[in-house]
């Protein structure tokens, strides 16, 4: 099998790194971050994404370590109920601890953390300092701004979406006592505004703000207390439930999302480089698909290097499973972006916050 190497340790990266350690094929994880990256964020994962992860993590480990929510309750930014729906095995849970109980099927040996690399147009990698990587294969699984995808596919168009996210965690008993295990949403009647609340734990919550940029402009400067300071100013009079939690969180690990789409998707493939995740497919937020997909797109793909000796005919394959239900994501998400940007009364009622394709 094909010496890989995979680029990015998120959730695509290193459960690709899971699936290669199973199979026992040979391959190495580069992060240009740190080890210990505890920016607040978490994600949705219905039902075909736990039963994507279960095959390379254990089940028991992952339940203790988030949430199943029962129902889908939204209402107007002063508390009034608008609609609510059941859910049916939908978990949430922290990106760090999703992250790190990925991590622990990896030996320490083939992950490196803080290695910033290039990519050349002769088809291999290299490290800062100048040195190649010897890989075969290349992994790619660095986020929506792919540094190497804008390598390979030099025409792609990048657009910015007219939705950003504030994303955090608090640590509060006492606010997580008052909320159920239900996945809560506020709306400015207005449109173009929200603040989401999930529980992950008997004392930690999930909160994230989405807003439209036009309509609630944010200054390019996004230091901690800016970010603080603009979600006190815009959520002053929202319900008692939304300003508490505001109040009393602490910003140091707050995470500013700006949110962008490729105007038309490139192949999932070029030569010996290969996309999975968000650096083939972004996905609009609104969908909650991004990590089911990047656990589907790794099984996929592993599946087909195992079964196909010609690594080109992997990758073919791994694109033409994969890309029809992206799209439907894709369409999806649009759709959940236009009518977010609705004022409340003329939103299509009972909308779920996840894309079923």
């Amino acid at each position: 099998m094909n010496k890989i190497a995979i680029i990015g340790a998120g959730i695509s990266g290193l459960s690709m790194a899971n699936y290669l350690e199973k199979h026992k094929i040979d391959y190495h994880v580069y992060e240009r971050r740190k080890k210990d990256d505890s920016t607040g964020h978490g994600f949705l994962l219905p039902q075909e994404g736990i039963e994507q992860l279960s095959l390379i993590v254990n089940k028991e480990k992952l339940f203790k370590h988030g949430n199943f929510l029962k129902k889908y309750i939204q209402y107007s930014h002063k508390g009034e109920k608008i609609a609510e729906k059941t859910l049916n095995n939908v978990f949430v849970i922290a990106r760090s601890t999703l992250i790190e109980i990925l991590s622990q099927n990896i030996p320490q040996e083939k992950i490196t953390y803080e290695k910033t690399i290039t990519f050349s147009y002769n088809k291999k990698l290299k490290e800062t300092d100048g040195s190649s990587i010897d890989s075969d294969i290349i992994i790619v699984s660095d986020g929506s701004k792919s540094r190497i995808r804008r390598q390979v596919f030099t025409s792609e168009v990048m657009k910015t979406v007219r939705e950003n996210e504030i994303v955090n965690i608090i640590e509060n008993k006492n606010i997580a006592d008052r909320i159920e295990n239900n996945f809560m949403k506020f709306h400015h009647e207005d449109g173009g505004l929200t603040f989401g609340i999930l529980k992950l734990s008997a004392d930690k919550i999930l909160w994230y703000s989405q807003f439209d940029p036009v309509k609630y402009q944010f200054e390019d400067e996004c230091s901690v207390d800016r970010l603080k300071k603009y979600m006190f100013d815009i959520f002053d009079d929202w319900n008692p439930l939304v300003s508490s939690i505001i109040k009393e969180s602490s910003y140091e690990n707050v995470h500013l999302w700006r949110v962008y789409e490729l105007e038309k998707l490139n192949p999932f493939y070029k030569d010996n480089v290969v996309f999975i995740g968000d650096a083939a497919h972004p996905l609009i937020p609104f969908t909650s698909q991004g990590v089911t997909s990047a656990l589907k797109d790794s099984f996929v793909l592993t599946k087909f290097l195992i079964e196909e000796k010609d690594p080109q005919q992997a990758f073919r394959k791994y694109e033409q499973e994969r890309k029809a239900e992206i799209d439907i994501h894709i369409k999806n998400g649009r759709m959940l972006l236009e009518q977010f940007l609705l004022p409340l009364h003329q939103q299509t009622e009972n909308i779920l916050p996840i894309s079923y394709k």
